[in-house]
Formats: structure tokens, sequence, C-alpha cells
């Protein structure tokens, strides 16, 4: 059986110092393996790292002209525990220069969410859900 579990999650990042700046500016706290050349955050359960894009492509095989689009199909979600910590969460990378795609709102599911693009357009969802717990991982459990 493969496990079901994702323990690190890695951003292709043009540009490794700008993409770190931006997220230790969200007061995200690097971890002590972190490098000038490889920047990793802690998170409450998996861990983010940013790694050069053209070195994550040879890594996996592919080539850097197979990949052109500036949306990556790929969407990260900070779940809050209260409704108004989705304006103010959004309110606050808007003010350390993310890009807000979607302004928070009442989503037809229930619950509030909005989305931002950090400074190389990976997409992130901060979402409230009124029908979600946080698990003792810090995983969003929904009912």
């Amino acid at each position: 059986m493969i496990p079901a579990r994702i323990s690190l999650v890695t951003i292709g990042a043009k540009n490794v110092p700008q993409l770190r700046k931006f997220y230790q500016d969200l007061g995200w706290t690097e971890t002590e393996i972190s490098s000038d050349y490889y920047a990793v955050f802690k998170t409450s359960g998996v861990l983010l790292s940013i790694f050069p894009m053209d070195d994550l492509l040879k890594d996996a095989g592919l080539e850097v002209s197979e990949i052109s689009v500036p949306y990556k199909g790929v969407t990260f979600s900070i779940n809050v525990d209260e409704i108004a910590e989705v304006d103010l969460i959004i309110n606050q990378v808007k003010d350390r220069g993310g890009k807000i795609i979607k302004e928070p709102s009442d989503a037809s599911w229930g619950g509030r969410n909005g989305h931002f693009m950090d400074p190389e357009n990976n997409l992130w969802e901060v979402a409230w859900n009124p029908t979600s717990i946080f698990n003792e991982y810090g995983a969003m459990v929904s009912f």
C-alpha cells in the first residue's frame, strides 16, 4: 500500500530569494534546513519548500520549455478557524505585495473565501468552512 500522506510540497521558483522574502513577510518561519539555495517553511502539518524551477524540472526529467503557463493547476489552501480571518489574511497579503485574485466573499457552499497569488503566480485560497474542524495534525476535516 502507498501511504496516503503529503509531507512536503515544493514550489519551483524562478527567483528563490524573492519568493522566500514574500513568505517571510507573511510571517512564516523557515526551518533549519533552509539554505541560500533552498527555502523550507514550517506550516501546520506539511513543509512548504521553495526550490529553483530549472533544478526541480531537471530532477523530474522535464524540459523547461514543457512548463510555460503562469497558473500551474494547483491551489494551496489556508483554512482558518473564524470567518473574519479570511478578510484579515487577504488584507495582510495585499499589504505585503500579494496579488489578490478574488476578494473575500461568501461562498455558495456556506463558507467564505478569497484567493491570492504570490510573486510567481502560485495560487492560494484562504477559506473558512462552517462545517470544518482541525484535527490534531492541523489538517481540516469537513463534515
